[in-house]
């Protein structure tokens, strides 16, 4: 059996296409019926976006139903989500309030709360906060997750079930942890990539060409991180199986240990965080 799904998209940009591109290429089966699977046409999804270009490039790529403004479109459709920049939530939220009727929300606005987005919606509180980040892009993102009290467990399913469209989940129960989720995982890949960066100029010091160092650099990043996935070790157990005393990790290693690099990579996450508190705070005070 087959139930139709629709869902608006507030907001084309590069997180709206990767959830649109995973959820038309994904069976998504509903917690509330176990034998059915929702069927997820292109003209059952609906984008609604103020640049023009970016809804033809959508329309183009998926076939999807575009509009340049927020009208009666919405009203009939299951889930709305808002994929907009955060300085444009305010206005956003304020177009659609009329349309929200029984609507399962999703924002993956950052640093915009489902509670001040409730209470711009007069106290409407099923609303699902995510945090995805950028490796979503090529399907292999992470996305944290939070709901309001008035979101069902179905509900809850159902936005699990579309953010897994485009990688991993992970729920918490309290939104101020979507902060740390943030840190750690939001802002994660760029921490990657400086280390990435570190790597290749290292390499280039030591006279490999820059695209020898790059391509050491990202296979290294790549197998480790998978050898970690699949391991059922520790990652500490793992770290101490390749770092032989007086050898060259143990080399490499004592040098950041010296240089205090831990310390200064969580010092840095925990900045993240509070950057990531203060911006909610912010939106919530205007």
């Amino acid at each position: 059996m087959h139930i139709s799904l629709k869902i608006a998209f507030i907001g084309g940009g590069n997180m709206a296409s990767a959830l649109i591109g995973g959820l038309l290429q994904t069976k998504i089966a509903t917690a509330a019926t176990a034998d059915a699977e929702t069927e997820l046409r292109p003209e059952l999804i609906h984008v609604v976006d103020a640049h023009a270009p970016t809804l033809s490039r959508v329309q183009s790529q998926w076939g999807v139903q575009t509009s340049l403004v927020i009208d009666d479109q919405i009203r009939n459709c299951d889930v709305i989500v808002f994929a907009v920049k955060p300085q444009n939530m305010r206005e956003v939220i304020d177009q659609c309030a009329p349309f929200i009727e029984k609507q399962l929300l999703i924002s993956v606005a950052a640093g915009v709360r489902a509670e001040t987005i409730a209470s711009r919606l007069n106290a409407y509180r099923k609303i699902v906060r995510a945090m995805p980040n950028t490796p979503a892009l090529i399907g292999l993102g992470m996305s944290g997750l939070f709901a309001l009290d008035a979101v069902s467990e179905d509900e809850k399913n159902l936005a699990q079930m579309i953010l897994a469209a485009v990688g991993e989940t992970l729920w918490v129960d309290q939104e101020s942890l979507i902060d740390a989720v943030t840190a750690v995982s939001g802002s994660g890949p760029a921490y990657v990539f400086y280390f990435i960066e570190a790597m290749q100029a290292a390499a280039c010091e030591l006279g490999l060409s820059p695209a020898q160092a790059q391509s050491l650099a990202l296979a290294t990043f790549n197998g480790a991180a998978q050898l970690a996935k699949q391991s059922e070790e520790s990652i500490a157990s793992l770290r101490e199986r390749v770092t032989s005393k007086g050898g060259t990790t143990y080399a490499a290693l004592t040098s950041m240990e010296q240089s205090a690099v831990k310390p200064a990579i969580v010092l840095a996450i925990k900045a993240a965080a509070l950057r990531g508190q203060e911006l909610g705070d912010a939106f919530a005070k205007d």
